[in-house]
């Protein structure tokens, strides 16, 4: 087991573990339907964004977050740059964010992140709705913002683990 965390295969590969996952992610967009639980969506990539552009910005760059968005749009069938569009919003907002905190405090992260997601879903539908005149379901919306919300916590404390690990390989 020591020779394998000393390989220089895993280190690296653990270094590219959130990109990889953000392109695993847009490539499944995964939905809860085929498992018969109505009104259960969150947004899985905007966790993962907000999380590593605002603890990690050296982990995923700005061209392969807007590359995911436009794979996600031909993937779900969005027009295209629209979630592109909505990711760079979000990677502003925690530059933003980043610049701003002295000291970082997962609560106010985290209700960062409800007032992001607000933002950015708003903007989302705008585009859709009054530009490319798309019906929208405004109630999946607001259930998506709220489980995207409740989940950030879960994934806050997987991805710090991640991040944990990959300083430590990269300090070995």
């Amino acid at each position: 087991m020591s020779s394998l965390n000393k390989s220089s295969f895993f280190r690296t590969f653990l270094s590219y573990s959130p990109l990889i996952i953000l392109f695993i992610s847009v490539f499944n967009e995964f939905d809860f339907n085929y498992l018969k639980i109505e009104n259960f969506s969150f947004n899985f990539v905007y966790i993962l964004i907000f999380y590593w552009t605002l603890r990690n910005p050296d982990s995923l760059g700005y061209f392969s977050i807007f590359l995911a968005g436009v794979i996600n749009d031909v993937v779900i069938g969005m027009p295209i740059g629209t979630s592109s569009l909505c990711y760079l919003i979000l990677c502003a907002v925690t530059a933003y964010i980043r610049n701003i905190t002295l000291s970082p405090n997962f609560v106010k992260d985290w209700f960062s992140f409800l007032f992001t997601m607000i933002l950015i879903n708003s903007i989302q539908v705008i585009i859709l709705d009054l530009i490319f005149f798309i019906e929208i379901n405004y109630m999946s919306y607001v259930v998506n913002t709220g489980f995207t919300f409740l989940f950030y916590p879960i994934f806050f404390v997987v991805f710090n683990s991640l991040s944990q690990l990959i300083l430590q390989k990269k300090n070995d």
